[in-house]
């Protein structure tokens, strides 16, 4: 932010943005980087005439986002970090949440480059954000998740899925969910498939009778159905 009072120029901006400026020094970096490596985000007021002031806030890590995290690695996520907040502030963070790969200074432009690279690395990738800067990588990523309750409308535009109640267990809740939803869709599969299968040898060698033709069909369709009916246990 840029603002001019009484004939007077100021800027309000981050790290980064002091850099530019030229506005350093070996006092000002010490201070910085107490603050960051306690996980805080500093935000600094300059004028013409040098850094004025700083303000150094920090975001309170939910108390379930350790446990979020614990649940994806055991259903095989590797979890990464994305932030435009310093290095070090995103690895006090990451501590915290039990993250080991995490990436700080990242403009939008960065975050899409980290989900190629991610997908070259681990194959499909998922992104999981709420501002406006995560758009492009929730649009980028082979699937969106943003959170809807805190998140921005061009975040949940971007993403695939909108999590309402923004915890972040309902993504484990929800790959958990998809992967059995998906081997119930192949038993189905296989199951209606080898019924009708099998009624097809009996009809060719002249077993069949008007009843099998009947469990067949929709004696097939209601095993399968039944079979579907699973999933509303597992939600």
């Amino acid at each position: 932010m840029q603002a001019t009072v009484d004939g007077r120029s100021y800027v309000l901006g981050n790290h980064r943005l002091i850099a530019e400026r030229k506005q350093y020094s070996a006092a000002l970096e010490q201070r910085l980087a107490e603050h960051e490596n306690q996980g805080q985000t500093v935000t600094l007021l300059a004028s013409d005439a040098g850094v004025l002031g700083l303000f150094a806030v920090a975001d309170t890590i939910k108390s379930t986002s350790r446990d979020a995290v614990a649940e994806l690695r055991t259903l095989g996520v590797t979890p990464v970090m994305l932030t435009g907040d310093n290095p070090a502030t995103a690895r006090a963070i990451a501590d915290q949440a039990g993250i080991t790969d995490a990436r700080g200074n990242l403009l939008p432009e960065d975050k899409l480059k980290a989900i190629d690279e991610l997908r070259q690395k681990y194959g499909p990738t998922g992104m999981t954000g709420d501002g406006i800067n995560d758009a492009p990588a929730l649009a980028k990523a082979d699937i969106g998740i943003a959170m809807g309750g805190m998140g921005t409308d061009t975040a949940m535009e971007a993403a695939d899925i909108v999590i309402m109640n923004d915890d972040l267990r309902s993504i484990a809740t929800a790959i958990r969910l998809s992967r059995k939803t998906h081997a119930v869709l192949w038993q189905n599969i296989t199951l209606a498939l080898g019924i009708k299968a099998v009624f097809l040898m009996l009809a060719v060698f002249g077993s069949a009778t008007m009843w099998m033709a009947v469990f067949a069909d929709m004696g097939a369709s209601l095993l399968v159905v039944a079979n579907g009916l699973r999933l509303v246990r597992a939600s």
